[in-house]
């Protein structure tokens, strides 16, 4: 363990030292989420963020060789006893995790543990072959995945079935997400999780996977959430995916160096502080504007030309006559 932590923090501080453009991401949502902190520790923090993802890459593929007694020996859990019960109330189980510490070892420690249904909803990875190779990784100890896109129908199933729907609830598609405050700053969250706890009734329980600083990975099961439930379905959803936000946000502050702060979580109401992204949506938006354009110029030519090629047969049908 300690070699593949030697071998992950080497990894991570060389992509520290090439990846600019993620550093510099990096830099910007530490000292937007922390403006108490000095530059240093800012510096500091963005390095160990860096070095973080190398082990967490470096676990990975080791746990892509472990058996199911493996996993349950990497890793130990602080309130087993509410995941426990969470599990006994029969009313299927959401949990409710973030992009920090090893998510992945969750999802297979979790599998392992409860010994019932489990569905993860996950983001599809573009890349097809590393895609298949993920959900591979992921299924292999009865897990079923679904992707985003339309999967609340096979959420609200498998919780109907008395089973556990487990949703990474720190990242959110602009369109679909409800705004809440997030280390004090407004951004769009999922509302799946609090929509299916107030429509299903089921506990939602915050579970994280974190590295302590021996590289012990430790599950941490959080209290159930005390969902609120007013009548008010829009009103409610949006109170409860605060407080899930809120559950994050703590753990988070407790671990900043193990959290996924590549993500431009601010980009929708804070775009200032990430103007390489701005600047490359505008680019994006002019070339397809100028796509449009030439889409729309040709459609003009070719009536044109269709036309004028009607005119000349009907004149020639004339001269004919």
């Amino acid at each position: 363990m300690k070699r593949a932590i030697a071998v992950g923090r080497i990894m991570g501080t060389l992509a520290y030292l090439i990846d600019v453009p993620h550093r510099r991401t990096v830099r910007r949502n530490l000292r937007l989420a922390f403006p108490d902190w000095s530059a240093e520790k800012i510096r500091r923090t963005s390095k160990r963020v860096f070095q973080h993802f190398g082990v967490t890459f470096v676990e990975i593929c080791q746990l892509a060789t472990y058996s199911k007694s493996d996993v349950m020996a990497r890793v130990r859990v602080i309130g087993a006893n509410r995941w426990q019960r969470a599990l006994t109330e029969n009313k299927g189980l959401i949990i409710v995790s973030a992009h920090l510490g090893n998510w992945e070892f969750l999802t297979q420690f979790a599998a392992c543990f409860m010994q019932r249904p489990a569905l993860g909803v996950v983001k599809k990875i573009h890349f097809q072959p590393l895609n298949q190779w993920v959900h591979n990784l992921r299924t292999r100890f009865g897990a079923n995945i679904v992707y985003k896109k339309g999967a609340l129908p096979d959420m609200r199933q498998a919780l109907r079935r008395d089973g556990a729907v487990g949703l990474l609830v720190d990242q959110s598609r602009r369109k679909e997400g409800v705004d809440v405050n997030f280390f004090s700053h407004r951004v769009p969250a999922t509302p799946a999780a609090a929509f299916l706890g107030i429509r299903c009734k089921s506990p939602i329980l915050p579970i994280f996977c974190v590295r302590d600083a021996c590289g012990q990975l430790t599950v941490h099961v959080d209290h159930p959430l005390s969902i609120q439930r007013s009548g008010d379905l829009r009103a409610d959803i949006q109170a409860n995916t605060q407080l899930i936000t809120d559950a994050v946000e703590r753990m988070i502050r407790k671990y900043p160096e193990q959290y996924f702060w590549v993500h431009k979580r601010w980009k929708k109401y804070y775009p200032h502080i990430y103007p390489e992204y701005q600047l490359r949506r505008q680019r994006r938006k002019a070339r397809e504007e100028q796509r449009e354009r030439k889409t729309a110029e040709n459609e003009v030519g070719l009536r044109r030309a269709q036309s004028n090629r009607s005119r000349n047969a009907e004149g020639g049908k004339k001269r004919m006559a």
